[in-house]
């Protein structure tokens, strides 16, 4: 449906690449005047690629949140409708291992940078818009080695469906996506070691008993066009009556939740 977002005004995140490129160019796509963010200077290359505009922004400094979305109606020529915020940071390893500047990390780029958004979204998004904020399904079900950006990404849920509550009363929807694997170069660094990568994807996928891991009943890591059809389907009309909504898109890995 190539005009499924027409007339929509767009805010992503974390779109220099990975699930965020995917978003980006899914919605532009799909009919969206779309303005792009990232830490990354690539991210200017990505918007010319899909002429759409780009702000080079560091998402762990609250008042460059705040000045992004303050300035994305400007750049985008009329209210802002639609946000999707996909950035974020992983951190593997035990708690017990946990540095203070891995938890500090995190915390400011998946957590913080989340509230600061929403809280400068609250102000700024127009009246029957949409927030889809991409968390992980480590956030509901623990894992070994992702103990602490697992609690990062369960506060963020947490923050976007109680965003989602205090708007409802505009038509604002709030929704989370919750990724499982997907093969993006933030799971391609967790893997060492001398297996290629077929065989590292095809572990992820027959799941780790030994590390109390369950496997992707799907047989198939997701791609990020799978999340970014899902951020966009959330963000158009047919999820019209869809918010506060924690969509996991993880090829049934979290099938115990």
């Amino acid at each position: 449906m190539p005009d499924r977002l027409a007339g929509r005004r767009a805010l992503v995140t974390g779109a220099a690449g990975g699930i965020g490129r995917a978003v980006a160019r899914a919605f532009v796509d799909a009919g969206a005047q779309v303005l792009l963010s990232d830490v990354d200077p690539a991210v200017e290359q990505v918007a010319g690629e899909l002429g759409a505009t780009a702000l080079v922004a560091d998402l762990a400094d609250r008042d460059a949140v705040a000045d992004l979305v303050a300035e994305a109606p400007q750049r985008l020529g009329g209210p802002l409708t639609t946000i999707a915020h996909t950035a974020g940071v992983l951190t593997t390893g035990t708690i017990a291992d946990l540095t203070d500047a891995d938890w500090d990390r995190l915390v400011a780029v998946n957590t913080t940078a989340t509230m600061a958004l929403l809280r400068a979204a609250t102000r700024t998004v127009a009246d029957g818009g949409t927030i889809t904020v991409v968390s992980s399904n480590s956030g509901a079900s623990p894992r070994l080695g992702l103990g602490a950006y697992g609690a990062t990404k369960a506060a963020v849920t947490s923050l976007v469906r109680s965003v989602g509550l205090e708007l409802s009363s505009r038509g604002v929807r709030c929704n989370v996506v919750s990724p499982g694997s997907t093969d993006t170069p933030m799971l391609r660094g967790m893997w060492a070691g001398d297996r290629s990568p077929d065989e590292h994807a095809a572990a992820v996928i027959a799941g780790t008993p030994d590390q109390y891991r369950l496997g992707i009943p799907l047989q198939r890591l997701a791609q990020p066009e799978d999340i970014a059809a899902t951020v966009t389907f959330l963000a158009s009309d047919a999820a019209r009556h869809i918010t506060l909504h924690d969509l996991r898109v993880d090829g049934g890995a979290t099938l115990d939740q």
